[in-house]
C-alpha cells in the first residue's frame, strides 16, 4: 500500500511535468509561426513607402504654386497700411459741413442792440466794449442758461480719481470753474506734469485763474479749430490718460467722437449742469441781433417762448454743435465763429460791423 501511494504522486507528477514541458512548445510554436506571418507583411510595407518617395512631382508643383499667393498677397496688405497714416484723413471729421454755406444772404443792415446769451464780462477791459466803441453798438449780456456745480459727495459716486489722469480736455471757462472747485472740495492736488488741453487760446489763458500757465503743459488751438485740437490729442495719446470735463447733459461733441473714433481711450466727468434761465422778462423785439453759444441757449429759450420765431431778429451762433441746432429750429446764421477768417466771435462781429454799421 505504501508502495502504491508512492508511485500514484509519481504518475501524477508525471502528467504534470509532460503538460508543462508541452505547452512552452505549442507557445514557441505558435510565437515561432506568429514571427514568420509579421514578416509577411511588412515585407510589402517597403515599397508602400517608397511610392511617396515618387512624389517629387508633387513636391515640385507645389513650390511653384507657393510663389504666386506670396506675391500677389503683400501688395494690398501694404496698400492698407498706407491709408491710416494720412494725418489729413485722421483728422477729416465724419459729415464735415461747410458752414459759410449756411450763412444768410440777407444784407447787413445797421445794428444797434445786441444781446449775448452769455453773463457780464468781469471787470472795464472786454473786447466787447472795444466793439461798442468802435462802431456805436450796444450789447447786452443775459445768460440764457444757468450753471450749477455738482456737489464734490455726488462726484465721488462717478468712482473717478482725479490724480490718475495726466491730461485734462477744457472745452470751456466753466469746465476749468468746476474742476478746480471739485479739487478744492475733495481736497486733490493735482501734479504740476499734468497736461491741459483746450479749445481756444481765451479758455488756456483762463487756467492762470487757478494754476501756474506752463507753456509746455497747457495745448491749444492757435485758430480756435478742432482740427488742431485733434491734432494735439492724436500726438499725445501714448503718452497721455485723458478726462474730459463735462456738463451733465450736452449735446454730441466733436472732440468726443473723434477720440471713441480713434479709439483713444478717454473718461468723461460730469462736474456740472445746466438749467435753462426764465428768459419770459426779457423783451427780445429791441434786439437787432442775438449771439448763442450752446444748444441748451435755444433749448431755453423755447421753454420761456414755446412758439418763439426769430423773425427780424438775427442769430449769430458759436460753435458747430450750436450751429447744427439752429438749422434743425430752421433759423437763419447771419453770423458764426470759428470759421476761415472769423476765429473768434469777436472778430466774427467785427466783420460783420465793418460791413454792416460802417
Amino acid at each position: 500500500m505504501a508502495d502504491e501511494k508512492s508511485t500514484k504522486p509519481s504518475a501524477t507528477a508525471f502528467i504534470l511535468k509532460s503538460s508543462k514541458t508541452k505547452k512552452p512548445s505549442l507557445n514557441k510554436a505558435s510565437v515561432s509561426s506568429k514571427k514568420v506571418v509579421k514578416p509577411a507583411p511588412k515585407a510589402p510595407a517597403a515599397p508602400v513607402k517608397k511610392s511617396p518617395a515618387k512624389s517629387p512631382a508633387k513636391s515640385s508643383a507645389t513650390p511653384a504654386q507657393k510663389p504666386t499667393p506670396a506675391t500677389a498677397a503683400p501688395a494690398p496688405a501694404a496698400e492698407e497700411k498706407k491709408k491710416p497714416v494720412r494725418l489729413s484723413e485722421i483728422l477729416k471729421p465724419k459729415n464735415d459741413k461747410n458752414y459759410s454755406e449756411f450763412l444768410s444772404t440777407e444784407p447787413k443792415t445797421r445794428l444797434k442792440n445786441i444781446i449775448v446769451a452769455q453773463p457780464q464780462p468781469e471787470g472795464i477791459k472786454s473786447p466787447y466794449f472795444d466793439l461798442e466803441s468802435k462802431y456805436k453798438v450796444k450789447f447786452q449780456f443775459t445768460p440764457f442758461v444757468t450753471v450749477e456745480g455738482v456737489q464734490g459727495k455726488d462726484f465721488r459716486k462717478q468712482r473717478i480719481s482725479l490724480n490718475d489722469f495726466s491730461g485734462i480736455i477744457f472745452t470751456s471757462r466753466n469746465a476749468i470753474d468746476h474742476f478746480f472747485r471739485i479739487c478744492e472740495e475733495l481736497r486733490v492736488k493735482m501734479s504740476q506734469e499734468t497736461k491741459y488741453f483746450c479749445t481756444s487760446e481765451a479758455i488756456a489763458l483762463y487756467l492762470q485763474k487757478y494754476t501756474q500757465y506752463r507753456k509746455r503743459k497747457v495745448f491749444f488751438s492757435d485758430t480756435n479749430s478742432n482740427k488742431e485740437m485733434r491734432a494735439l490729442i492724436l500726438k499725445h495719446r501714448d503718452t497721455t490718460r485723458f478726462l474730459y470735463i463735462g456738463p451733465e447733459v450736452r449735446s454730441k461733441d466733436e472732440i468726443t467722437s473723434f477720440m471713441s473714433d480713434q479709439n483713444i481711450p478717454f473718461t468723461e466727468a460730469v462736474m456740472y449742469r445746466t438749467v435753462p434761465s426764465d428768459l419770459r422778462k426779457v423783451d427780445l423785439s429791441k434786439y437787432d441781433m442775438m449771439v448763442l453759444f450752446s444748444p441748451s441757449a435755444i433749448h431755453s429759450l423755447y421753454q420761456s417762448f414755446p412758439a418763439f420765431k426769430p423773425g427780424k431778429l438775427k442769430v449769430g451762433v458759436y460753435g458747430k454743435t450750436t450751429a447744427d441746432a439752429v438749422l434743425e429750429a430752421k433759423w437763419q446764421i447771419h453770423l458764426m465763429a470759428p470759421l476761415e477768417g472769423a476765429p473768434s466771435i469777436i472778430a466774427a462781429l467785427d466783420g460783420y460791423l465793418k460791413v454792416s454799421n460802417k
